[in-house]
């Protein structure tokens, strides 16, 4: 349960906005997160219900709560659109843009890896724990469902994020996350197509988690940049032999005898 202060200053729907803020900031309170009822949430505050409607209505105004009409107050989503859609429908169109998402994803999946082993607290580490069972569940099943496992995989990796307890970091991933998901479903397209590739990814996913677990801030953030690099040599390595096989295609064609003019 989300822990609120008791509001101790004269203006009182200033103070809190200011905690609703924070908590938003933090991560303790997400998107879709619904906040208590009126009355329970301006008795945990204790403060006066006009204050706290004040206050909510001051939110609202700022893109953060949305009320709903008989259906309580929400937290919104104010980062997903705008860090998301433009670079999800640019990785869909070009291949190469895909290779620079994964260099964006080393520099924030390595940072996350190492902060969460260093700064994961029970609650964290037992997420991390519930999400890479998930995912151990979901990975390389012989039905395979590349939407889930790449959903899985996301949520395994945000979970690590949220541990790392870096405020800029936890949001900027949120805001990846459909990114994220749907970089992680192209890769698995390509990758499941030798299947010893999914048993190296299965193995560097336990390392990152056993890494964590460990609370070794070093070997996390490694074995997190060797998953993402053999990712990487892998995809690469798939993109040049596709286009040597077109060339050579295109060779064979050109080599190709012509045929005399029977008439």
């Amino acid at each position: 349960m989300v822990e609120f202060e008791r509001i101790e200053v004269s203006r009182l729907s200033h103070a809190i906005v200011r905690q609703l803020e924070q908590l938003i900031l933090e991560g303790s309170l997400r998107p879709g997160d619904r906040l208590p009822a009126e009355r329970e949430l301006a008795e945990r505050l204790q403060v006066s219900r006009p204050s706290l409607r004040e206050a909510i209505v001051v939110m609202e105004s700022r893109g953060l709560l949305q009320s709903r009409r008989g259906g309580g107050t929400y937290v919104c989503d104010v980062v997903s659109h705008t860090l998301t859609d433009p670079l999800v429908h640019l990785m869909r169109a070009s291949t190469e843009a895909s290779f620079d998402v994964l260099e964006l994803r080393h520099a924030l999946e390595e940072v996350a890896a190492y902060y969460a082993a260093e700064r994961a607290n029970d609650a964290d580490r037992t997420t991390i724990g519930d999400r890479y069972r998930q995912l151990s569940a979901t990975f390389g099943d012989d039905g395979q469902d590349i939407l889930a496992e790449a959903e899985a995989v996301a949520e395994f990796y945000l979970s690590i994020s949220d541990a790392s307890h870096n405020l800029a970091l936890i949001h900027v991933m949120r805001g990846l996350y459909n990114l994220l998901r749907v970089d992680v479903a192209r890769n698995l397209e390509s990758l499941s197509q030798e299947p010893e590739n999914l048993a190296i990814l299965r193995a560097q996913h336990e390392e990152i988690y056993r890494a964590i677990m460990a609370r070794s801030p070093d070997a996390a953030r490694g074995a997190a940049h060797q998953r993402l690099a053999f990712i990487g040599a892998t995809l690469r390595a798939r993109l040049e032999e596709q286009k040597d096989g077109k060339g050579a295609k295109r060779g064979n064609r050109r080599r190709r005898p012509k045929t005399e003019d029977p008439s």
